[in-house]
């Protein structure tokens, strides 16, 4: 019996899929709009520019010391390589023959020019939120940049998740167009944090966890996951116990998404790059209320549950304390008290205690560096120990870190730290 209704949902997802695929190709209405004549507004423009600031859409259409917009940087996922488009307004291979609609239907619905359905490393299932105003400027902006001719890469995709039909299938299960509606009961500051966070900012691109085919039922809960084929973890922007601010001052939320540090946190790996090219560029007010929303967000069910703790062995813990006295006493203290504004405490601090090791194994193998903002230039690092210390060394250290300075975790495995040593990449 459940074998024929594993079946018949099957079935109905192919059918629902079928559906999809055709409407997509041939029976949605072509938007009859030609690509625009006149150069944009620079008042546009200038708009156009700060929202691309707010999307860090540079970031990904931009390959590594190429052409700005011009795409072609790899973007590793489970299913194989996708390679960014080119965005620039050349007419052959960028989007110089789009119209204002085509841009916007890509955004909102995942679609390009000619229907085809593109694939959510573009993260469409948060652009959809954004306004048709706002999709209007980041077009303005954009064909207001040189054209590049730089023709786009094919995908490196496996099969069946190069074909559209696969593609389809995902949609149905996990996308549907929506549009930001306000929300009475909040204030228009909550308001436009909820906007850019859950929509340009596409927080939730990391902050939300996903399954074995890269979907999330929910794109807000901002819970927590682990971000595919980069090894670091994003924590729960929800939760006491990793990265929820509901106990904090607004300054302090907003010094740390400005600058990269804060009293309580300081950002490395990729939200450190988030702060860098994006963040620190934001207006105040943007700041501030993205602030106000990340501070409403209520804190996650079971969050005060006491953790099931395993205590490492005196063997380890005495490894771990002559590798810290050797290595780390001098920036991070005798009683792991750090320095202000400059090495971050280890007592009590929340990132060393997350229950997900990997952020903590990748900043002692490959280095812990702040994002060099305007308002911290010269930010503190830390460097990499990768070549110094051994598996059992790094496990050990972090193990004697946990457990110490009132710090209650489990210890680091050696596994863990291999999983994290074997899997780097350049």
């Amino acid at each position: 019996m459940i074998r024929r209704l594993l079946w018949a949902l099957l079935a109905l997802l192919l059918l629902a899929a079928a559906l999809v695929w055709a409407w997509n190709f041939w029976g949605t209405p072509s938007l009859d709009e030609s690509p625009p004549t006149t150069p944009p507004n620079s008042d546009q423009v200038a708009r156009g520019a700060y929202l691309a600031r707010v999307g860090n859409c540079m970031l990904c259409h931009t390959e590594r010391g190429g052409t700005p917009y011009a795409g072609g940087r790899a973007i590793e996922t489970p299913f194989g390589t996708v390679y960014s488009s080119n965005i620039t307004p050349d007419a052959a291979t960028g989007i110089g023959g789009w119209s204002a609609g085509y841009f916007r239907r890509a955004l909102q619905e995942g679609r390009s020019r000619d229907g085809r359905l593109l694939y959510p490393a573009f993260p469409y299932p948060h652009m959809t939120l954004v306004t048709a105003n706002d999709a209007d400027a980041l077009f303005d902006y954009l064909r207001s940049l040189p054209p590049a001719n730089k023709p786009n890469r094919a995908h490196r995709l496996r099969w069946p998740y190069s074909t559209q039909a696969a593609l389809a299938v995902w949609r149905v299960l996990y996308f549907r167009p929506e549009k930001f509606e306000e929300d009475a009961t909040h204030t228009p500051e909550w308001n436009r944090g909820a906007y850019l966070v859950r929509g340009l900012a596409h927080c939730g691109a990391c902050h939300t966890a996903r399954n074995a085919l890269g979907g999330s039922s929910d794109l807000t809960d901002l819970s927590g996951g682990l971000i595919p084929m980069q090894n670091w973890y994003a924590p729960s922007l929800s939760s006491a116990s990793e990265a929820g601010t509901a106990d904090w001052p607004l300054a302090e939320i907003e010094q740390l998404l400005s600058t990269g540090i804060a009293p309580r946190a300081t950002t490395s790996g990729p939200m450190a790059e988030v702060v860098l090219n994006s963040l620190q560029y934001l207006e105040p007010g943007d700041i501030r209320a993205m602030a106000v929303y990340l501070k409403s967000l209520p804190p996650t069910p079971g969050d005060t549950d006491p953790l099931e703790v395993r205590n490492p062995t005196d063997q380890v813990l005495s490894r771990g304390s002559k590798i810290y006295k050797d290595r780390c006493i001098e920036c991070h203290g005798d009683r792991g008290q750090g320095v202000p504004n400059a090495y971050p405490a280890l007592a009590r601090n929340r990132q060393v205690t997350l229950p997900v090791t990997a952020n903590l194994v990748q900043v002692v193998l490959h280095g812990g560096f702040a994002p060099a903002t305007r308002r911290n230039p010269k930010p503190f690092g830390m460097p990499p120990f990768a070549t110094q210390l051994s598996d059992a060394d790094v496990a050990a250290v972090l193990s004697y870190v946990r457990a110490s300075w009132g710090n209650r975790a489990s210890p680091v495995s050696e596994f863990e730290v291999a999983q994290q040593r074997s899997s780097a990449r350049p």
